[in-house]
């Protein structure tokens, strides 16, 4: 249970009203009960909290909370913003247990820092670190010899491959793995895949094959304060490792490759896949189904649409979309262009008719 006041101060935001007025939880405007702040930050969300039984709201800066029929108002000059503070305030958390689980299977060669909680069937294999405040949920796997910062959050299910390196206050969701093996192979001779690789269409006289598999000697080492989202896949570096930079977030069903690079505070939406040895400056932002090609860069602040398929080097900056991913003004004419097409053809054929004629 939160006050008004409690959750405006956690904020920085100002408040207005009831602020000793206890607060259960958060509720869009018309589904709000009494005990619940209305998450209400623009006019357009404010119309439907006389559906609701709110008595505080999250409101935007200048809002008349009065007129409204509220008893509290927090003001925020950036609602969204201010929305992840209270979400931050009013999480109930997943209710794990604190301490480690009868179940949990520690190696003796395994160290845990101070106040660190293992869920009922996790394994922490030997050499394993992890740091002070974190917990394991049910059902991890910490491989040999992994690091892991301090206030750490794995939900159920996450498994950290051997030697992994992680920083502080890393967060995974269900099903993660990090530090899968790659996914690299190669064939006694010169294969179909290759000579169409080199001629972009031509598979030559290459004859059919088996796959030899080439082992991943590299591991994963991810920065400070990162986020893996549910089934989020990382894998092993080839030779060197595979690193992801502090601040990045990726979200569900994120594959990275083997060898790949990303920077800091990248943004990778679902489903996003890199191939192996792709290497992201800091701040790109990669929308849902995005690919990239192996052994291409992206350059620093480069944001790509959703579904953009990148398959050569994108420069600093640059906004992209489309397959094969060009500038996103040139798409947004050549898809323009597209739509006039049967319309075009229309006019074609009525010329040709007129000129027969």
């Amino acid at each position: 249970m939160h006050t008004v006041r409690q959750i405006a101060e956690a904020l920085g935001a100002e408040a207005a009203g009831d602020l000793d007025l206890n607060i259960d939880g958060a509720a869009e405007p018309g589904d709000a009960g009494p005990r619940d702040l209305a998450m209400a930050m623009s006019p357009k969300y404010a119309e439907s909290l006389s559906g609701g039984q709110a008595q505080a709201a999250l409101l935007w800066a200048g809002a008349d909370w009065q007129a409204m029929g509220l008893k509290a108002a927090i003001f925020a000059e950036r609602p969204r913003m201010a929305m992840g503070g209270v979400t931050v305030a009013l999480d109930k958390g997943q209710g794990f247990s604190q301490g480690i689980h009868p179940s949990a299977v520690i190696d003796p060669a395994a160290e845990l820092g101070d106040n660190v909680s293992v869920g009922p069937l996790s394994i922490v294999a030997a050499g394993a670190t992890i740091g002070a405040g974190s917990v394991i949920g049910p059902h991890c796997y910490i491989g040999a010899d992994v690091q892991i910062g301090e206030g750490a959050n794995l939900r159920e299910m996450v498994s950290i491959g051997a030697r992994a390196r992680i920083g502080d206050r890393f967060r995974a969701q269900p099903g993660a793995r990090v530090g899968a093996d790659g996914f690299s192979y190669v064939t006694p001779e010169v294969s179909g895949v290759e000579n169409v690789r080199k001629t972009m269409g031509d598979q030559g006289d290459a004859k059919a094959q088996g796959w030899l598999r080439i082992h991943s000697l590299g591991a994963v080492i991810i920065g400070d304060d990162v986020e893996i989202g549910a089934n989020c896949t990382i894998d092993n570096g080839t030779i060197r490792d595979t690193e992801i930079g502090s601040g990045t977030k990726l979200d569900n069903q994120v594959h990275i490759g083997h060898n790949c690079r990303i920077g800091r505070d990248c943004l990778l939406c679902g489903q996003a896949g890199l191939a192996g040895s792709v290497d992201i400056g800091d701040n790109v932002g990669m929308g849902g189904q995005t690919g990239e090609g192996d052994n291409i860069s992206i350059g620093k602040g480069a944001i790509l649409g959703g579904a953009t398929k990148a398959i050569s080097n994108v420069p600093a900056g640059r906004v992209m979309m489309g397959y094969p991913a060009v500038k996103m003004e040139t798409h947004t004419e050549m898809y323009k262009a597209q739509r006039r097409l049967p319309r075009i053809l229309k006019d074609i054929e009525a010329l040709k008719e007129a000129v027969f004629k």
